[in-house]
């Protein structure tokens, strides 16, 4: 097995519970840690045999920059599911999606979800 990481994969996109969260819309941050069975690619240097990081990032913006969710849970998980049914290699998909705008009554930096799929 090997780990391809994606890290800060930045999207603009109007998730959340409040009305104003859709309407003004927030940057959303997303780390993907994929662990991967090798199959051949690591000795045939073959992109054909491994997950083309570039196509996962399209997966990854297509859901995040989509249908709007009320949780960031909800969204994770759903990159999660897309990433490892577009790619059978990924046996293991860790996926944290961080919102640094949330309506909280305070100072944070961000709040952020992690799910792993599958559990």
């Amino acid at each position: 097995m090997y780990v391809i990481r994606m890290k800060n994969c930045a999207f603009f996109a109007r998730h959340g519970v409040l009305d104003e969260e859709e309407t003004l819309g927030q940057r959303f941050y997303v780390d993907a840690t994929l662990t991967v069975e090798p199959g051949r690619a690591l000795v045939d240097d073959s992109i054909e045999d491994t997950v083309h990081y570039g196509v996962a990032f399209g997966v990854i913006e297509k859901i995040i920059t989509g249908e709007r969710r009320f949780l960031i849970e909800a969204l994770a998980l759903e990159v999660a599911r897309a990433l490892t049914a577009r790619f059978p290699q990924i046996k293991r998909a860790e996926i944290t999606v961080r919102k640094p705008n949330a309506p909280v009554p305070g100072v944070l930096d961000h709040v952020e979800v992690t799910v792993v799929w599958p559990e």
